[in-house]
């Protein structure tokens, strides 16, 4: 026979970012990716990533000189900014550790977010209660770091999602709207695939040169594509991006997610208006794709 251990374990965060960005960092693979490694001595390589009812996700937790052990995770259900529950299986060198029903509840509005976090854990080889509340305590730490500088933008565009996917992921359409305003895109090498990169210099109405690099780590055709932003060609990283299309009634919904490279950088891209010009690089493509 073999000895179950069962235990109910909540967390809670009172966490200083408004509900969009925590449901950003939970959910979006890219920001999990930033999040989910407990320590510094820790690291996650992700195998497989898909976040919606009825995907997975497959991870590696790897510790230097210890077996990895396999983390899956199963969505059950996703309703944005309100809950979600997943399933998730901890194995290690192909035998299984624990199982757990994990149910996230947001709620909040404005610039706060309450996040509780119920986890019905069954351990199923020796007590794996202790290691999920540290392992649950620091991932949620990190969390709500990457939530408090976690930038989205969000817009609906009267087009098929495959209209609005192909104006952003061809390298001929992109440089001709991206950009706010009066903004202009001068390439030099353009590569939209996974693996790929955008070198390119954004010119402000003022003639002003803002060198730009963008490295392409993810990309799932029409659904979404993931990359890192760096200050110039080989620059210094300043962001971890991602968009997202979502078919609605027709439309599509384009959620664009930026987690900063430090707080400060966070800060002061919203001081000189990134949530502003954001919007009107949406308002752009929107004309762009409707055009």
């Amino acid at each position: 026979m073999t000895t179950r251990d069962f235990a109910t374990l909540t967390f809670e965060r009172d966490i200083a970012a408004p509900p969009t960005a925590v449901w950003e960092a939970w959910t979006a693979p890219a920001a999990r990716a930033i999040w989910a490694p407990p320590s510094p001595t820790v690291t996650v390589e992700f195998l497989e990533a898909d976040t919606r009812v009825g995907g997975r996700e497959i991870s590696l937790c790897k510790v230097a000189g210890q077996p990895d052990f396999r983390c899956e995770i199963g969505w059950l259900a996703l309703e944005p900014m309100a809950f979600s529950v997943n399933y998730e299986v901890i194995s290690c060198e192909g035998a299984k550790q624990s199982a757990a029903l994990v149910t996230a509840d947001f709620a909040g509005d404005g610039d706060r977010t309450r996040l509780v976090v119920t986890v019905q854990l069954s351990s199923l080889a020796g007590d794996m209660e202790a290691g999920y509340r540290e392992g649950f305590r620091a991932g949620l730490d990190n969390l709500a770091g990457v939530a408090e500088r976690t930038m989205v933008l969000q817009r609906v565009i009267q087009a098929p999602r495959s209209v609005v996917w192909g104006a952003w992921m061809n390298p001929e359409t992109l440089p001709q709207w991206w950009g706010p305003d009066g903004f202009s895109c001068r390439t030099q090498r353009i590569d939209l695939r996974e693996g790929g990169e955008w070198v390119f210099d954004m010119i402000g109405p003022d003639g002003t040169v803002f060198p730009n690099h963008h490295l392409y780590n993810e990309v799932r055709p029409e659904e979404r594509f993931g990359y890192a932003l760096l200050w110039g060609e080989n620059g210094p990283k300043h962001a971890d991006a991602w968009a997202s299309f979502e078919d609605q009634d027709g439309a599509t919904k384009v959620t664009l997610g930026m987690v900063f490279s430090s707080t400060a950088e966070f800060q002061q891209a919203k001081g000189f208006g990134a949530v502003e010009l954001g919007y009107q690089t949406l308002g752009k493509l929107e004309r762009f794709a409707t055009s």
